[in-house]
């Protein structure tokens, strides 16, 4: 699979996606930092790119439809310190293997991962 990380998130999160196998770049390689999350969309949809991030925003299913996207996932953690959010996604791409990604939103938080997506959003 393919990833690219927001910059709200430490680089060990793409070295950890390609340790386990997959592509992952940061918006840092890409020189995206600071720019505007429909900007950060537009790449993760041209390139075919699931956004991995902290950023709430792409949770509202009105700016960014799962549909549109080959995967949006949402950390919504209390602690975000490095150890915290590497052991979360640890946790998550184990789900990987098990449950829908492409044109769907995973809203995660300690406990629970929330999927939705794969209807056409019409009100």
């Amino acid at each position: 699979m393919k990833f690219k990380i927001d910059e709200n998130l430490p680089v060990e999160v793409a070295i950890l996606l390609i340790k386990k196998g997959h592509n992952a770049t940061t918006v840092y390689q890409e020189n995206l930092n600071g720019a505007p999350d429909s900007d950060i969309s537009i790449v993760c949809q041209r390139e075919k790119r699931t956004l991995v991030t902290l950023d709430t925003d792409f949770a509202d299913i009105h700016s960014y439809p799962p549909q549109d996207f080959p995967g949006l996932i949402i950390l919504r953690l209390k602690r975000q310190d490095k150890l915290h959010v590497l052991s979360i996604l640890n946790r998550l791409i184990m789900l990987l293997q098990y449950e829908p990604l492409d044109r769907h939103l995973w809203i995660v938080d300690e406990k629970r991962v929330r999927i939705r997506g794969g209807e056409k959003f019409t009100g």
